[in-house]
């Protein structure tokens, strides 16, 4: 496999106890191709979210929705309870963890999203091609913070103007918690267990304390960046 191709590709598989392994296969940098017979719950007029800028007279369908529909066949039929070794690899790596289906959906709900071409979840998107699997809150502020500053730098030095207060990121992340509410009704319909359901909630309780952090911010990450104060101090 070409070391392009490792970046582009990154491989799920779930082994629940005593049972089949369940497997996904992640392609970045490409759209969900729409299906002829893509279920109901997909359609972008289908519990449309109110703030989308799509329209449906143009686009058939969510892509959010297009990119979970491999996700909600796989989990069909599981719990959200179920304890299951995951395996991650990508970039030639490899990353293991047992845990809760729940978990790994959410997981794997975040990434789908990142990658599917919602225009609420794009600015996740440079994320994604660094994808560190069940990351923590401190650690998705940490991702969050860096990506957008670096996007920022980009921008600037491109001569355009650049958001160095965070607000863009804010409201980005107002965005994304309504679309996790959207997206929480198609899957009410879609799901047979609750497996991806509880893996959105699980999600959407990340993208809040992360917005809580930005609005809110009590120097959670201050610790990790003592020598920058400390440098500032000394001169």
């Amino acid at each position: 496999m070409s070391l392009d191709a490792e970046r582009q590709i990154i491989h799920y598989r779930l082994e629940p106890d005593g049972q089949e392994a369940l497997e996904l296969q992640v392609r970045l940098g490409e759209a969900c191709a729409p299906e002829q017979n893509s279920p109901e719950w997909t359609r972008l007029a289908f519990q449309q979210c109110p703030h989308c800028p799509l329209k449906a007279e143009i686009q058939r369908d969510c892509p959010f929705a297009l990119a979970l529909q491999k996700l909600v066949r796989l989990l069909a039929g599981h719990a959200s309870f179920e304890a299951v070794e995951v395996q991650v690899r990508h970039r030639g790596r490899e990353v293991r963890q047992h845990t809760s289906l729940q978990r790994a959906a959410g997981s794997l709900l975040g990434l789908l999203g990142a990658t599917s071409g919602c225009p609420h979840t794009r600015f996740l998107e440079p994320m994604a091609w660094f994808h560190l699997p069940f990351s923590s809150s401190d650690e998705t502020l940490f991702r969050v913070l860096g990506t957008y500053l670096l996007g920022q730098h980009l921008k600037a030095q491109k001569g355009l103007s650049a958001d160095w207060q965070l607000e863009g990121l804010r409201e980005s992340y107002r965005n994304l918690r309504k679309v996790n509410q959207g997206i929480a009704k198609r899957l009410q319909v879609a799901c047979n267990e609750d497996s991806s359901l509880n893996g959105l909630v699980l999600l959407d309780l990340l993208a809040a304390d992360t917005l809580y952090s930005l609005e809110q911010s009590e120097g959670e990450l201050d610790g990790y960046f003592s020598w920058y104060c400390d440098a500032m101090i000394d001169v």
